[in-house]
């Protein structure tokens, strides 16, 4: 049940989208495309995307340069969330978090089993937050990045999502850290 207050104005946020494969190109990277297209329709902006091999480090170094970065609010991945030895997104990027948002994979798993049943586990989607970036990773499937969009993240990114959305506490992410 989605509740949206059509009375408050939308606020876009500032994605970068990265993707991880072995054998996919810019060219037909059909996840990264269908996750811009899905981020640009509810109003967001693509502000950063790019494509690496199934690599720990370059995926850790890409991540990390993207929460340093400012104009940078949510980072989406998709690809590398299986079981196989070359998928390493999470072990990349899950050192990164300061909070891992349990919820996130939980809800991932519900919404992913009404598609593929029980394959829904060999997904291992994550969420967390890491220096006031939302950092999102997905499986490389297009139908997953669309369970997972349509089914939560095009809903928690949205301020006009009720009770509560993300962007409504975004503000108050780096509150621990000392006013510089």
């Amino acid at each position: 049940m989605t509740r949206l207050d059509d009375t408050r104005p939308f606020i876009p946020l500032r994605i970068a989208i990265l993707t991880m494969s072995d054998t996919r190109t810019a060219a037909d990277d059909k996840s990264g495309d269908t996750l811009s297209a899905l981020a640009t329709e509810a109003g967001h902006t693509i502000t950063a995307r790019a494509l690496l091999k199934d690599d720990a480090e370059a995926i850790r170094a890409q991540v990390s340069a993207w929460i340093a970065d400012p104009a940078i609010d949510v980072v989406l991945t998709t690809g590398g969330t299986g079981f196989t030895g070359r998928d390493v997104t999470p072990e990349a990027v899950k050192p990164l978090f300061e909070k891992e948002i349990d919820g996130f994979s939980a809800l991932f798993h519900q919404i992913s089993f009404q598609s593929v049943c029980t394959s829904t586990i060999q997904s291992r989607a994550c969420g967390g937050i890491a220096h006031g970036t939302l950092i999102f990773c997905l499986p490389g499937s297009t139908g997953a990045c669309k369970d997972a969009w349509n089914g939560i993240l095009r809903w928690q990114l949205d301020n006009r999502h009720r009770p509560c959305n993300f962007v409504e506490i975004m503000p108050r992410f780096e509150e621990h850290r000392p006013k510089s």
